[in-house]
């Protein structure tokens, strides 16, 4: 599981000569550093293409080679932090083409701009997320073949180990949300955890025995049901406990891990249903964000996780609409439609996960899902957080936001409203929540938000409000539209999203 070893230098004068390239990335419209500002003048005078496009220019430079890589304005109202780890990207792709493998990185001009505090660590995390190639990729052909940038010196007063962590969770997230649906069947996913967290302080727990499964999970192993004529592709929970020696608060995770959604008996049709191997992108997440606490070992937070990770099979065991399944919370849970599976298997794990909370400190719960067309549509490529009342009172989804912006990983906030009870309370006493409408989420109103309450309602946290007497935050996390780069779950990068938003938030200091 490798990826370019990160070295930190003070500034360019005192880097060692070992580098063979730099990439030069910031406005250049602006003033350059000096070490620099010479070159650039000259190449300006034959190319008008210089500081307006990634470029390569011959320099007087570790290893001869400057790349300029352009942010273009960044202190416009709307600018952010992004823009830099997109240039940085385009400028290591122009490195890895030229034959570079260890470049230097030098991020300038953004020092008097607080949205750009971590600037220096986004742009590496940048570079990593362009020279990133997929697993698939890297078992057939080497990762030495096709990952051929092995260090890479970062210009700043950054942590080595941090910026080394954050991305070893990302390319997990990575890898496990974008492989495809055989190589990452529910099986070979906790296969996988379970190598990537092997001689970790994190504890892993796969349970995959059908009939214990049937007992805890019901409305997850509905939704496995059509797969249990396939071994290969047996349903699981994956349960990551890391336990911090002096714990002040702990974060529970629910991981929606669909590795193939076919939409069930409401099947998925017109060329919809490419792309959904990478529906297990909230698990991805979860379990990245774990790697990146298995590398830091925080003091003070332990984090507890379940992934519900599960192939969506449509055949004759195939759950229906109508169907009526007690939930572990033992709510009836009327099915609206098959192709809206990932919150009932969210509403087992959280349940379990309200049970379990009273054992920890300061308990917090997320679920994490790549759950509703409508957040990519509402959203776009943001993040969405809804946040239930203790959440508000506790202002997590202002931490989350906040992290998500200066660590490039944004997230936008959505509120959950009597509207979204009231769209999945019974229609009769036959049950007492319906999972979903049979519309599309993209065309149905709050189409991102009243999942949120049922997933409260299904999962027991409705009796842990304000108004209870143990109130539990809860924060329900959309990645629908922030999962991939581009919108393209078929071909599109995974993001890593919300590994950087919950290191930022969580775990540096």
């Amino acid at each position: 599981m490798a990826f370019p070893k990160v070295e930190v230098v003070e500034s360019y004068s005192t880097a060692h000569n070992d580098y063979d390239a730099v990439i030069l990335v910031g406005d250049f419209d602006q003033h350059l550093p000096p070490e620099f500002a010479d070159f650039v003048a000259r190449a300006k005078q034959s190319d008008r293409r210089v500081g307006q496009q990634p470029l390569l220019l011959a320099a007087d430079v570790f290893g001869g080679r400057l790349i300029t890589a352009p942010t273009g304005p960044l202190s416009r109202d709307f600018d952010d932090v992004r823009t830099i780890a997109d240039a940085a990207g385009l400028g290591a792709r122009i490195a890895q083409m030229a034959g570079v493998t260890k470049p230097l990185l030098v991020v300038f001009g953004t020092q008097d701009d607080a949205r750009y505090g971590q600037a220096e660590a986004v742009a590496f995390w940048g570079l990593c997320q362009a020279l990133y190639e997929p697993l698939e990729a890297r078992e057939a052909l080497g990762e030495e073949t096709i990952e051929t940038i092995t260090t890479v010196g970062v210009v700043g007063t950054l942590d080595a180990e941090w910026l080394s962590a954050v991305e070893s969770g990302k390319r997990v997230a990575r890898d496990l949300c974008g492989t495809e649906p055989e190589r990452m069947a529910a099986p070979r996913f906790a296969e996988y955890c379970q190598q990537a967290f092997a001689h970790t302080p994190v504890k892993v727990t796969v349970i995959d025995d059908i009939q214990q499964l049937q007992h805890e999970y019901p409305l997850l192993m509905a939704v496995a049901r059509a797969s249990l004529k396939v071994e290969r592709h047996w349903p699981c929970v994956i349960r990551l406990e890391y336990n911090a020696p002096a714990a002040e608060q702990t974060l529970m995770f629910a991981g929606k891990g669909i590795v193939y959604d076919t939409g069930g008996a409401d099947l998925k049709t017109g060329g919809h249903m490419a792309g959904m191997s990478r529906d297990k992108g909230g698990a991805a997440g979860v379990a990245g964000f774990m790697k990146t606490v298995a590398e830091m070992r925080p003091e003070t937070v332990s984090v507890v996780a379940e992934l519900g990770v599960v192939r969506n099979s449509i055949g004759a065991e195939a759950f229906v609409a109508d169907e009526i399944i007690k939930a572990h919370s033992g709510v009836r849970v009327r099915i609206g439609n098959t192709d809206a599976e990932g919150r009932l298997l969210l509403a087992d794990l959280l349940s379990h996960l309200r049970v379990q909370a009273a054992n920890y400190p300061r308990p917090q719960l997320f679920s994490v899902a790549t759950l509703t067309g409508h957040a990519a549509l509402a959203k776009g490529p943001y993040t969405a957080l809804v946040p239930n009342g203790p959440a508000r009172a506790n202002g997590l989804h202002d931490k989350l936001w906040e992290a998500g912006e200066v660590y490039g990983d944004p997230a936008e906030v959505s509120w959950s409203r009597r509207e979204d009870f009231s769209f999945v309370a019974p229609r009769t006493k036959a049950d007492d929540v319906l999972s979903s409408n049979n519309g599309p989420s993209a065309t149905t109103r709050r189409g991102h938000q009243f999942p949120m309450a049922f997933l409260t309602i299904a999962a027991g946290l409705d009796r842990h409000g304000n108004d209870s007497d143990h109130p539990l935050p809860y924060v329900h996390v959309d990645i629908a539209g922030s999962g991939v780069e581009g919108g393209d779950w078929q071909h599109g990068k995974p993001s890593a999203t919300p590994v950087t938003c919950f290191a930022g938030a969580y775990l540096h200091k």
